[in-house]
């Protein structure tokens, strides 16, 4: 069994700093770190105007960074040999490709407000293509770094605008903006109901200890990937099902009656895990509110997984592999999170059967010939924040 370990944040700040130094010569004017986050349920819906409830993961991202006396950007991370120099005018769609893409785009879509060059150094803690928003925790970082340091006077909405417009415009990944929303506003002990057609956001507690449960997150090590297509063809499907149907959102909609009015099959499958998936958040919200965070809540994540594997068809093998061996070893329930084609899955188990469950999956993993998955401990941190 593989654990993945907390990394303090001293430590990931010291990570940063001890790079920014070794790349650039001199100290950082300041680290500061954003949180990776795991979807309890809500899963893509938010782009579709939808209700999703994340809380922020104890896995992290740390920048360090300095301002320049001109508009060249300098960037480098601790998990790549692959750097990144440009002039913040160079800065646009595809340019520049890669990692480097989700801190430029963040500095590219604050320029209007009185954004200069910087050096900026990466150390994380949230693994990359895991589906647990290691691009967001990157974005929200950087974000809060640039608006301190050059004194931009906006609020927490405003970095969260930037960061998504930099994964959606530079980076070229169609997410909605769940991932930036929870790495600025997670409380700690509590997920983040959000709602996705107006903004508004509610933090709801997450006592796992009341209910005597624990929340484990999967790794299965197979790549996550959004670029790809599969996750706009997703989003191009409810255009095409919205323009039929003659709204602009699902919400609120009755299932029965909207399904039986489209004739396309797909379509069919995609509008109703969307709506389905919207009234298991509701519901889950619901349940969390009086601190029922055991089999009832468990049961709606598996009822979330179904409907992700077979009506939106996102999820994969080794997905599969680690939701049904959790169930079967005792789990409240399970289900893949994020945007699926690979990455990780969530398992709400009874706190005193956590090692049994981490066994089953692991060994169904193996016994399957997938990746062996990597476990980590899932408690509801905060948001985005200067170290030093």
């Amino acid at each position: 069994m593989k654990w993945l370990d907390v990394v303090a944040e001293e430590d990931l700040a010291d990570g940063a700093a001890a790079l920014f130094r070794s790349a650039f010569g001199g100290e950082p004017e300041g680290v500061w770190i954003a949180p990776g986050r795991v979807n309890l349920i809500g899963e893509h819906i938010d782009y579709a105007g939808g209700l999703v409830l994340p809380f922020a993961l104890p896995y992290a991202t740390a920048v360090a960074v300095r301002r320049r006396e001109d508009t060249v950007m300098r960037a480098v991370s601790t998990h790549t040999d692959e750097s990144w120099t440009g002039e913040l005018a160079e800065i646009g769609p595809g340019a520049p490709a890669g990692w480097s893409a989700y801190v430029a785009g963040v500095a590219w879509a604050l320029l209007e407000h009185g954004v200069g060059g910087v050096d900026v150094a990466v150390h994380s803690s949230v693994p990359v293509g895991s589906g647990l928003s290691s691009s967001a925790a990157l974005e929200c970082s950087f974000a809060l770094a640039i608006s301190e340091l050059f004194g931009l006077q906006v609020d927490r909405n405003v970095l969260i605008d930037a960061s998504i417009r930099a994964e959606n415009e530079i980076a070229g990944a169609s997410t909605g903006g769940m991932d930036q929303n929870i790495a600025m506003s997670a409380q700690p002990g509590h997920a983040l109901l959000l709602d996705c057609l107006d903004g508004s956001t509610r933090q709801i507690p997450l006592d796992l200890d009341a209910s005597g449960t624990r929340l484990l997150v999967i790794d299965t090590n197979a790549p996550h990937r959004l670029v790809d297509g599969q996750y706009g063809a997703r989003r191009k499907s409810l255009d095409t099902a919205y323009a039929e149907l003659g709204v602009t959102t699902l919400r609120g909609l009755d299932l029965e009656q909207t399904v039986s009015r489209l004739v396309d099959d797909t379509l069919v499958s995609r509008v109703r895990h969307i709506i389905s998936e919207i009234g298991r958040v509701e519901q889950a919200a619901g349940l969390l509110d009086r601190g029922a965070a055991g089999s009832e809540l468990g049961a709606l994540m598996t009822a979330s997984h179904v409907s992700l594997r077979d009506d939106y068809e996102v999820s994969s093998p080794e997905l599969d592999s680690a939701v049904d061996a959790a169930l079967r070893a005792g789990a409240h329930g399970a289900r893949m999170t994020g945007g699926g084609f690979g990455g990780s899955a969530i398992a709400l188990v009874p706190s005193d059967i956590v090692d049994a469950v981490v066994i089953e999956i692991d060994s169904s993993a193996a016994r399957s010939g997938l990746p062996k998955p990597t476990f980590l401990r899932a408690e509801p941190a905060g948001s985005a924040h200067r170290f030093f």
